[in-house]
């Protein structure tokens, strides 16, 4: 049966044990991980009505979900909670660039045929390891600390506003960061599809965000009854580098 829920608040929302926290970090950084190898460096299109192809990531297909994790996360389990698992997001992608230059670096097998197009798959250049680290780290931060705010001024109520404004100003800090960073000046990405791929990451992750709302809606409902508490960051020193959860405001 599920727990009544509490409502936590200030130096009350310290870490605590909770049955899905767990899980859910372990979803976030997967889907991290998984859409920086699959999809980070391809550009993709669709063709407008008028025949004119609009460029975009091929990332874009499912990174938001990552995004969409970091609210339910923020949301049920307060800033402090997310920011470890970003953390933990910023340490995985690190170790993951590290192993890759590391498996590409080692002379192949005589005879075996895969070495070039394994370089190009996993051979990421150090700009777009870097692009990649950066971009997350500053995008997923905007967005919990955006979400966290949001809910105390709106008194936890209206979560579409909350969910879609924080995806808005940190995918849009994500992508700002991560593409001119990663592929600005490279042949193949001439400056005008460098900005095509830049505003349609932005538009369709934030659509992403908006039709994944009811989806939202029934996640956050579920864990908050399932933790029985409601987490709100009053006093929250929202510092990436804190330690505690909150102070006395």
């Amino acid at each position: 049966m599920d727990e009544p829920l509490q409502r936590i608040e200030g130096p009350d929302a310290a870490p605590r044990q909770f049955r899905y926290y767990d899980i859910i970090m372990a979803a976030f950084v997967a889907i991290l991980l998984l859409s920086n190898v699959i999809g980070a460096a391809k550009p993709s299109y669709v063709t407008l009505p008028g025949g004119q192809e609009w460029s975009f990531g091929a990332g874009v297909l499912f990174f938001p979900l990552s995004y969409v994790i970091g609210d339910v996360l923020t949301e049920v389990y307060g800033y402090a909670h997310a920011r470890r698992v970003i953390w933990m997001g910023f340490a995985a992608l690190a170790f993951m660039a590290f192993m890759a230059w590391v498996v590409v670096s080692l002379p192949p097998a005589k005879g075996w045929p895969g070495q070039e197009a394994y370089e190009f798959v996993f051979g990421n250049s150090w700009r777009i390891v870097l692009a990649s680290m950066v971009a997350f780290w500053v995008g997923e931060f905007a967005n919990s600390i955006v979400l966290a705010r949001m809910k105390v001024l709106t008194k936890g109520k209206h979560l579409w506003t909350r969910t879609i404004g924080s995806t808005f100003v940190g995918q849009g800090l994500d992508s700002l960061i991560f593409y001119p960073l990663a592929f600005y000046g490279l042949a193949g990405w001439p400056p005008e599809q460098l900005m095509q791929v830049v505003l349609s990451q932005w538009a369709i992750k934030t659509a992403w965000e908006a039709a994944l709302t009811p989806v939202t809606y029934a996640v956050v409902g579920s864990l908050k009854r399932r933790e029985g508490v409601d987490v709100y960051d009053t006093g929250t020193d929202f510092s990436p580098f804190a330690k505690g959860a909150a102070k006395r405001t």
